[in-house]
């Protein structure tokens, strides 16, 4: 069996394409009206994130979410305010093995 070893050049480039990923999703919402408020496999196919990603952002509490008998739901305002407040922190600070955008 074969290890695939995974570098940081590989996870740099793993969150380029994600984050171009959640910018079209982002452009094509602009096109049609988009509903308020998302249940947890809507948000999962939205974001591409695994059932136990999305909870371990509910339990850190970086997504908020409202849970009405056993449905969770999750304010779309709530995602884009996350999704733009991570686009800037990203841009802003660079990481270790990149050199600084002059």
């Amino acid at each position: 069996m074969a290890t695939n070893i995974i570098t940081p050049e590989d996870l740099q480039t793993f969150k380029i394409e994600l984050l171009e990923a959640i910018e079209k999703l982002l452009s094509q919402r602009q096109a049609g009206p988009m509903q308020r408020w998302l249940k947890s496999p809507q948000v999962r196919k939205l974001l591409n994130l695994s059932p136990g990603t999305l909870q371990n952002l509910r339990i850190n509490g970086t997504l908020p979410f409202t849970k009405i008998g056993g449905v969770i739901f999750y304010d779309y305002q709530d995602i884009e305010r996350i999704l733009q407040e991570r686009k800037a922190n990203t841009e802003s600070s660079p990481t270790k093995n990149q050199p600084r955008r002059s």
